[in-house]
C-alpha cells in the first residue's frame, strides 16, 4: 500500500509528496499563522516552511517575421529561409549548440485589411525556442540579440525564462519542515495553557508557491515565477495534533 501524506512526514522520506487535499484559508503572509482549536483536545495550526534557491534552467523563446503581399509568398519562404539561417549562425557563433534549438515550422497568418480592395497580405513567422542549463551565458546571448536585428531580421526576442528543476525534492523537505514548524507554534500555543502537544493527527498541504527572492506575492491557486534566476520556494502545511 502506498504511505499516506501523514506517514511521508512522520518518516520524513525521500518520496515526492503533494497532497493538495486542502488550499489553506489562511495564507501565510508576513508571520501570520490560523490556529484554531476544537472540543475535542486537539489543536490545528498553520505552519509554513521557505528555502531559497538558484534556477538551474533556462528557456529562452525567440521568434523572426516577414510581412509579404499574397504573390510574394514564395519570396518570402526563401527570404525566411536565409533569416534562420542568420539566426543559427549567431546562435552556435555564441555558443549554443543546434542540439538546444528547437525550430518550429513556418506558420502564415493573413493580415486583417480594412479595405477589401486592397491585395491581401500575409505575415510569415518562425519560433526558436533555446533550452539551456547554463542561465548565465543564455542571459547573456539574449543581451546580443541586436546583431540579428543589424543583419535586417526582424527579430523578437521573448524575456528567458528561469525554471528549478529539483522542485519535486525541495517540497518534500519543506513538507517536513513545515508540520516541524506548525509542532513548534502548537506546543507555544499549548503552554499558555499547561498543556502538552500529543501526536500528530492530520496534515494536508496548501499549494506550493514559487516566488522571486523576498516575494509575498502568493496565490490562493499556487504561482511559479519566472522572471528571475534567485527563487524562493514556499509551502504551508495545515497539521492537526492531540493535547494532553
Amino acid at each position: 500500500m502506498n504511505p499516506t501524506f501523514l506517514e511521508t512526514i512522520k518518516n520524513n522520506t525521500s518520496a515526492v509528496v503533494l497532497a493538495i487535499g486542502l488550499v489553506i484559508a489562511a495564507t501565510v503572509v508576513g508571520g501570520i499563522y490560523a490556529i484554531t482549536r476544537d472540543g475535542g483536545n486537539r489543536l490545528t495550526v498553520t505552519g509554513s516552511a521557505r528555502m531559497s534557491v538558484t534556477s538551474d534552467r533556462s528557456v529562452w523563446r525567440t521568434s523572426f517575421s516577414r510581412g509579404v503581399l499574397a504573390a510574394g509568398l514564395k519570396d518570402g519562404y526563401i527570404g525566411m529561409n536565409n533569416d534562420l539561417a542568420i539566426v543559427k549562425r549567431f546562435m552556435i557563433e555564441q555558443g549554443i549548440p543546434e542540439t538546444q534549438m528547437v525550430i518550429s515550422p513556418v506558420t502564415v497568418t493573413e493580415e486583417w485589411n480594412q479595405n477589401s480592395s486592397d491585395p491581401k497580405r500575409y505575415t510569415l513567422r518562425q519560433n526558436i525556442e533555446v533550452t539551456s542549463n547554463d542561465i548565465a551565458k543564455i542571459t547573456d546571448i539574449a543581451k546580443m540579440a541586436d546583431r540579428v536585428v543589424g543583419e535586417g531580421v526582424f527579430f523578437q526576442n521573448d524575456s528567458v525564462e528561469y525554471y528549478y528543476t529539483a522542485l519535486d525534492e525541495a517540497r518534500v523537505k519543506l513538507l517536513t519542515d513545515a508540520v516541524t514548524d506548525a509542532r513548534a507554534r502548537a506546543q507555544s500555543m499549548a503552554a499558555s495553557g499547561r498543556e502538552r502537544v500529543g501526536k500528530l493527527v492530520s496534515a494536508s498541504s496548501g499549494v506550493v508557491q514559487v516566488l522571486s527572492k523576498d516575494s509575498v506575492d502568493v496565490s490562493d491557486y499556487g504561482s511559479y515565477d519566472t522572471s528571475k534566476p534567485d527563487k524562493d520556494i514556499m509551502v504551508t502545511v495545515r497539521a492537526t495534533f492531540k493535547v494532553k
